[in-house]
């Protein structure tokens, strides 16, 4: 009886040790790499301010044990323990909070970061949302890893559905040429291939900067004049920036078409520049600026 007792004991302990089938599954991340990810991580440490915002849209709140300082909504995200930079975490800080998780994102963070990270034995997955269907692929993606797939098909699905009907509100309407400004010193815009150049077209605008090769080209005021654009939108990027005065700039110049149109605006840069389920908002906000006729309303 002692015997059959010790065997038991020791079959279940070699049990316990054994692998639960689909503990962890293999991904590929979205720049191709192999990722090994327990099932359902319980503690995620997130390396950019729209992984943040995604994770906490998805419903998680306790799992996430680390985020950046630039990490600032929801409002929730201020309460997390914080790693460091957006490009320059601290590795040591990571390593402390005892992620089972990490995710980051090719447009910020070093590959050397991530590489660091992995070498470690981190499991580090990486996103690489490029356009408004880079942003809803971003967001199924971790859905699937972190183990929401019900609450992202729920998220994409309102995203869809929302600019859809800003799509279906502009595409008969004419096309006017639009300046989306996002840095004041030097003046720059938004290129052929990036976000707001293509929430600008969904909007039913036309970026004047949509032939340049460049993502963001530098320009002159001499140039804009030239192109003439017919709405001028200010990103707020810059929370220093004074916008009274800005915008109190560009309306001295009366021969632009924007001017006389009382066509420049402000925009939250986080609704254009972050790839989250809030972009569709951007969307949404941009489009009443290029067509506010389509909402009934008036400039």
């Amino acid at each position: 009886m002692i015997r059959k007792s010790i065997l038991l004991t020791f079959v279940l302990s070699l049990l316990v040790q054994l692998p639960v089938q689909g503990q962890e599954g293999l991904f590929t991340d979205e720049i191709g790499r192999k990722v090994r990810i327990p099932n359902s991580p319980k503690r995620i440490v997130s390396l950019a301010p729209s992984i943040t915002e995604i994770l906490f849209t998805l419903g998680l709140r306790e799992e996430i044990v680390g985020v950046t300082d630039f990490c600032d909504y929801p409002e929730a995200a201020l309460t997390r323990p914080r790693i460091g930079g957006f490009v320059n975490p601290s590795i040591e800080r990571i390593v402390s909070l005892k992620p089972d998780l990490i995710l980051g994102i090719r447009d910020g963070n070093r590959m050397d970061t991530i590489h660091r990270l992995s070498d470690l034995g981190f499991s580090v997955y990486v996103v690489d949302p490029t356009g408004f269907d880079g942003v809803v692929k971003t967001i199924e993606n971790i859905g699937e890893v972190v183990r929401r797939r019900e609450k992202s098909t729920e998220i994409i699905r309102t995203m869809i559905k929302k600019k859809e009907v800003v799509v279906k509100l502009t595409q008969s309407l004419p096309k006017p040429k639009v300046f989306f400004q996002v840095g004041s010193s030097p003046i720059v815009t938004v290129g052929r291939g990036t976000l707001g150049d293509e929430l600008i077209r969904l909007a039913g605008g036309r970026n004047i900067s949509e032939n340049e090769s460049g993502s963001y080209p530098v320009y002159g005021v001499e140039t804009i004049l030239s192109k003439a654009p017919e709405v001028i939108i200010l990103s707020s990027m810059d929370t220093k920036r004074d916008y009274f005065n800005l915008m109190k700039m560009w309306r001295s110049w009366r021969e632009l078409p924007a001017v006389k149109m009382n066509a420049i605006y402000v925009i939250d840069s986080n609704l254009v520049d972050r790839p989250t389920p809030r972009v569709v908002e951007g969307l949404e906000a941009m489009a009443k600026m290029i067509h506010p006729e389509a909402w009934g309303e008036k400039r």
